[in-house]
């Protein structure tokens, strides 16, 4: 996420102290160019996807 630029910041949830810091961490890992390539290779459009499975969206109010 953080190689996508400087307007894009993931906002990662986490449910306890030891996977928090984990994404901490995750901020100081470096992506060589090739790292990058090949995320873009296999990920060509970006991996975005829905987070809830359908079943659930109706549940939501879009007010």
């Amino acid at each position: 996420m953080l190689a996508q630029g400087e307007d894009v910041a993931p906002i990662p949830g986490t449910r306890s102290t030891k996977r928090l810091e984990e994404n901490v961490d995750a901020a100081d890992v470096q992506l060589s160019a090739a790292d990058l390539a090949r995320i873009t290779e296999i990920l060509p459009h970006g991996s975005a996807g829905s987070r809830y499975p359908a079943a659930l969206l109706s549940s939501f109010t879009t007010d």
